[in-house]
């Protein structure tokens, strides 16, 4: 393993890496997140990224909280940016680790918009985003060919923490049978509301999942007509990702983790569809 990871890019005095953590289960970092982990000098960090894989920090490496939570005093962007600058320009190996991927409604643009300002070099280490990844530990794959041949990815909330005016909802409920929502939860009603009118059935399967491939993980399976009262009575709270679409129904065949954690069998495929050959 040590001979693997030597082979690996080796972070340099004075650089930054700004690097994806994945949806939460440690095990889906990436070999060179974990490089970073283990040769970062200080590591500035976000609220999603799960503990256990700050856990694999190099002994006696600074941790910097840098996470930002909507409706909480949190850390300016710009701050946080011109922070790493500081860090860099100390002579600090330093690693920017954000939860699912850096570039995935990450800012990790501005960051490194900021850092090429300021000319400190960077690498950019990809990391599985929540919108696949999360998705996939909840037993919903994004794309299913019986279903969806394409998928729409966007934010619950712009800067200003309100619903973004540039969506075209029109657009978006017509052409796109699968619609994946980061920080939507505060504006859920809103948004079902939008698509509704937009001509999306309100009986459309809408899941929220929270709290994605960690311990702690929840899915609520609703509709879009009920998603936001559904959501409100069962005290969800984000980290969530929500789903809209038909491949929400396949959570029934494919909820491999609960499966596990409760001893069951998956149920049969619910579009009756056959990908493989039956075996001889």
């Amino acid at each position: 393993m040590d001979a693997l990871f030597s082979s690996l890019p080796v972070m340099e005095p004075g650089s930054v890496w700004l690097v994806g953590a994945g949806p939460g289960d440690p095990g889906l970092m990436t070999l060179l997140a974990v490089q970073a982990l283990r040769q970062a000098d200080v590591i500035v960090h976000d609220a999603l990224v799960n503990a256990e894989c700050l856990k694999m920090a190099k002994v006696g490496a600074a941790l910097e909280f840098a996470g930002k939570r909507g409706g909480k005093p949190s850390p300016q962007q710009r701050d946080i940016s011109l922070r790493l600058v500081e860090l860099a320009r100390a002579g600090k190996r330093v690693l920017r680790l954000k939860g699912g991927d850096p570039f995935v409604f990450g800012r990790g643009g501005e960051e490194a918009l900021t850092l090429i300002e300021h000319n400190i070099p960077f690498r950019v280490v990809p990391g599985i985003t929540a919108g696949i990844g999360g998705l996939a530990y909840a037993g919903i794959p994004v794309t299913h060919r019986e279903v969806n041949h394409a998928v729409t990815f966007l934010t619950g909330h712009d800067s200003s923490g309100v619903v973004p005016d540039r969506i075209n909802w029109s657009g978006i409920a017509a052409g796109s049978p699968v619609i994946v929502m980061y920080m939507a939860m505060k504006h859920i009603g809103q948004i079902a509301e939008n698509l509704i009118g937009a001509g999306r059935s309100p009986d459309e399967p809408v899941a929220f999942v929270c709290n994605a491939a960690t311990a702690e993980q929840t899915v609520l399976e609703t509709t879009l007509s009920r998603a936001a009262e559904d959501a409100a009575e069962a005290g969800l709270e984000p980290p969530a990702i929500v789903v809209v679409g038909d491949v929400v129904r396949l959570r029934g065949s494919l909820d491999w983790l609960g499966a596990l954690r409760d001893g069951r069998t998956l149920a049969p495929d619910p579009f009756g569809s056959r990908t493989l050959k039956d075996p001889a």
